[in-house]
């Protein structure tokens, strides 16, 4: 291999390597800015705390409801974990949403 033809590869990798880069860097600058922008709307009106509080209430009472003060106990917790399963999945729904309409 002649030294044209490794100045040429080294080139042409280069040359290739460079657009993938800025691409993955606007996607990453992108996400960054539709997760800000999806966080300051979910403070701004309390969403993930009324879900999480909401789900554990429901299950407060269903558990009250089936075994009592223990029951409604453990229904709370379990609500809980449901709650924070539920806005977890709801918050990464909202921030692809946000990238796809590039609102942010």
């Amino acid at each position: 291999m002649s030294f044209k033809q490794k100045v040429f590869g080294v080139a042409l990798a280069l040359g290739l390597a460079i657009p993938s880069t800025a691409v993955a860097q606007d996607y990453q600058t992108r996400h960054e800015r539709a997760v800000a922008s999806q966080r300051a709307r979910d403070h701004r009106h309390h969403t993930g705390a009324k879900i999480v509080v909401g789900s554990a209430a429901g299950g407060a009472v269903v558990g009250g409801l089936l075994g009592g003060p223990k029951g409604a106990l453990i229904g709370a917790g379990v609500g809980a974990g449901g709650g924070a399963i539920a806005n977890k999945v709801r918050v990464h729904k909202g921030v692809k949403a946000r990238e796809r309409r590039r609102e942010y």
